[in-house]
């Protein structure tokens, strides 16, 4: 229902989908913004983590509904520790929020998706899934994770027209970048990124949309970055960067 999420529901009703708004505080208010703009949506409020709660969550979406066409998978928190300082339990966290929510998304839509003849799964992943970090140790395990069962279940639900791909941000213009990230990293973290910037949660949206879209119906199991070019170059590519520009 914010940052990322709010951005993708609002794109994906621009492009006259009815949205289910999810999330475990703030679904209802959600939902509202859309409506208040004239788009069709509905806000479910569940801990995405439990079990029961997201079962009766999609049985209850896929009545309302009657169908469950896409299904994104974007839940997901961030705990900065290295290994040394991380705990048992923050590791566990961690996990059971951003790969197990993934999973459960997973299990109880696609037995809709099969029922129905089909649909799309979009998995919210990061960069950091890919390039390993020095502050941190279950973020990227976790997001590493959502690749390889992205894959997984592309491979495995084929047979059934269903499609799973998933979307890797880079760093993202939200507010918990701006909360959390400070201007010293943020601007450290941008000499390494070749177009310079960061991202905007609608360029983020505009990937998932095509993800969902019959524009993408022969694609499955990738995995895309969205990134302005992070982790492509070299890596001194800031420090070469600066050079060719002092020259």
């Amino acid at each position: 229902a914010g940052g990322l999420g709010s951005a993708m529901a609002l794109a994906f009703a621009k492009e006259g989908a009815r949205v289910a708004v999810c999330d475990l505080r703030g679904a209802t208010e959600g939902a509202l913004a859309l409506t208040q703009q004239g788009f069709l949506a509905r806000g479910y409020a569940f801990d995405i983590t439990d079990i029961t709660a997201v079962k009766g969550a999609m049985a209850q979406i896929a009545s309302d509904f009657g169908t469950i066409d896409v299904l994104v998978n974007n839940a997901g928190i961030n705990i900065r520790k290295p290994v040394e300082e991380m705990n048992i339990d923050e590791w566990l966290t961690m996990m059971k929020v951003n790969t197990g929510s993934v999973f459960l998304g997973c299990k109880y839509a696609i037995p809709v998706m099969r029922k129905q003849g089909g649909g799309s799964i979009i998995n919210i992943s990061s960069i950091g899934g890919l390039v390993p970090d020095i502050s941190q140790v279950s973020y990227g395990t976790s997001k590493a994770a959502i690749n390889y069962l992205t894959k997984l279940i592309a491979v495995q639900e084929a047979k059934n027209h269903i499609r799973c791909n998933a979307v890797l941000p880079g760093m993202t213009a939200t507010e918990a970048v701006e909360k959390h990230l400070s201007d010293k990293f943020r601007a450290l973290f941008m000499r390494h990124i070749p177009l310079g910037r960061m991202g905007q949660p609608e360029e983020i949206a505009d990937a998932v949309c095509y993800f969902a879209s019959d524009s993408s119906a022969y694609t499955t199991g990738q995995i895309l970055t969205v990134s302005g070019g992070f982790g492509l170059a070299t890596p001194v590519y800031g420090d070469l960067a600066d050079q060719t520009q002092r020259r």
